[in-house]
């Protein structure tokens, strides 16, 4: 339905609206009473602190959940959703942070998967994806196998893939979290045509200040309820942070050195092999000191993903050597590197980071089996498990109703806290940390980059892979850059910047010292 303005005409309806909004879980109400108006043809931002709500309202809207109270409408008119067919049916798409391609077929062949009734499989279905990107803007070639683009272009894929189904609003969850910079500003770009041409885009985020720069409307949730909705022009990322979690915005940076002499882990000539034959891994070398933070940056899939999966002993090495302060783990199990005090924070959370159908308690144990408080003797040490965990769950601030609950009930950056906690935990001589702070907001960013400076101050030596590049340049003593398997340059984070990183990761170089350069002979290692 439409109104009628004081000047005569008529102002469109909503494109969604919800209204006292709440669900309920066991032990957890995830929204309450929450208010949200999405203006058509607009981008309308939520942000707020993990286990906010914010995905649990994206999934109410997608009709993944149901709520229990309120009402959801689109264009006016009440919907009920029993099922994301439904929302798609009513012109609602949803882009997942994770994206869902299969990387043996082509764009034209994801788009088209499960939707062939639209357009059929063949010509029309191939002219309707072209005119689409064209439209769009998003430069899709339909023919291109999903393996050989790179992370910005799937992300295009997705919103093709819903725009394909005829979605008039697009649902973002992160997504800019896996992006350089210049990806970034090509998504925006995409976004503000999806806008011209009359869509309206609902964006989450954890960056405050790209939300500040693409949003028409801002709405903040915290602890499960609406705050207010704001017009960024009107407010400051200071002003987004304090309504979020009652404090100023946290930056990533280390004080002073702290970098020793003493080797901690070294790469030689690491190479690991795809199943193909392809060098994945190629070459790698470096040296990670004790009391220094060593940052990886690259475009996901250029093997940052299988050099850790190395160093962690969950690949094979095709030949070089890795080895722990002085001995060599080549081949070593990963049991037998976490007994040797190597720490592991991975980078999906749910293959390698919590068991999603067990109680916390027990993911307190969850790689650390053989040491106290997991064990005492031969035998699982329930006691010390439920009280370290519960020491755990107090130290972090991780959300929950308590350690008998499940981890797939918590939101996912409470999931991530748990499993620094623990890993912190260990007392680990060295650390990898893959994107540590992904999917975290702003106050649990702050306890974690703390963590780290104080683990590092206390003698850790941390590998950092992160797709922030804000994270890397403030929180590594040094950075390579990965491209193609291969270290193709190293950064001084006191002075790159975000834009000249995010060149390097894309090939298009960087000044200062070249393949092959570890850092291993610098008298320091790191800053001044």
């Amino acid at each position: 339905m439409s109104s009628t303005s004081s000047g005569g005409g008529t102002t469109p309806s909503p494109a969604v609206e919800l209204h006292g909004i709440t669900k309920r879980f066991p032990g957890v109400v995830a929204n309450h009473d929450i208010d949200i108006t999405v203006a058509p043809g607009t981008v309308h931002a939520i942000v707020g602190e993990n286990g906010a709500g914010k995905s649990t309202l994206m999934k109410t809207l997608y009709g993944m959940h149901r709520p229990d109270e309120g009402h959801v409408y689109v264009k006016g008119r009440e919907v009920r959703f029993h099922s994301p067919s439904d929302a798609i049916k009513h012109g609602i798409g949803m882009v997942h942070q994770h994206f869902m391609l299969a990387d043996n077929l082509t764009v034209l062949e994801n788009v088209v998967l499960g939707a062939e009734r639209r357009f059929g499989i063949g010509k029309r279905a191939r002219a309707r994806v072209r005119e689409l990107s064209e439209q769009y803007g998003l430069g899709i070639d339909p023919d291109r196998l999903m393996e050989e683009l790179g992370v910005g272009d799937r992300q295009r894929v997705e919103i093709l893939k819903v725009l394909y189904r005829g979605a008039e609003t697009i649902i973002l969850d992160e997504p800019t979290a896996v992006l350089v910079p210049q990806e970034v500003d090509e998504l925006f770009d995409n976004l503000r045509g999806l806008k011209r041409e009359g869509l309206t885009v609902i964006f989450i985020s954890h960056k405050l200040d790209e939300v500040l720069s693409v949003a028409d409307e801002i709405t903040v949730i915290r602890r499960g309820t609406t705050v207010d909705t704001v017009d960024p022009a009107a407010t400051t990322a200071r002003d987004l942070a304090t309504m979020m979690v009652g404090g100023e915005l946290p930056v990533p940076e280390l004080r002073e050195s702290t970098v020793t002499d003493h080797v901690v882990l070294s790469l030689e000539a690491v190479t690991v092999r795809a199943p193909g034959g392809r060098a994945v891994v190629d070459g790698v070398s470096a040296d990670i000191h004790r009391g220094e933070i060593v940052g990886i940056a690259g475009v996901e899939g250029n093997g940052q993903s299988e050099l850790i999966e190395a160093v962690m002993g969950m690949r094979p090495l095709a030949s070089g050597r890795v080895r722990l302060e002085g001995r060599d783990v080549t081949g070593w199990s990963t049991l037998r590197l976490r007994e040797a005090g190597v720490g592991y924070i991975p980078e999906d959370r749910h293959r390698h980071g919590v068991l999603l159908e067990s109680p916390l308690w027990e993911n307190r144990i969850l790689g650390h089996q053989t040491k106290p408080p997991s064990v005492r003797g031969p035998w699982i040490d329930r006691s010390g498990a439920r009280a370290d965990a519960a020491r755990i769950v107090s130290e972090y601030d991780v959300r929950t109703p308590g350690i008998d609950v499940i981890a797939d009930a918590l939101s996912g950056g409470n999931q991530q806290k748990f499993i620094i906690g623990r890993e912190m935990s260990g007392a680990p001589r060295f650390l990898v940390a893959a994107h540590p702070t992904r999917g975290v907001d702003v106050g649990a960013q702050a306890a974690i980059w703390e963590q780290l400076r104080d683990a590092r101050a206390a003698g850790l030596a941390v590998l950092l892979v992160s797709a922030d590049l804000d994270e890397l340049i403030g929180m590594s003593d040094r950075i390579h850059v990965i491209l193609r398997g291969r270290l193709v340059a190293q950064a001084d984070p006191t002075t790159v910047t975000p834009e000249q990183l995010g060149s390097a990761m894309t090939g298009a170089g960087l000044d200062g010292p070249k393949e092959g350069d570890t850092g291993a002979d610098d008298e320091n290692g790191g800053r001044a």
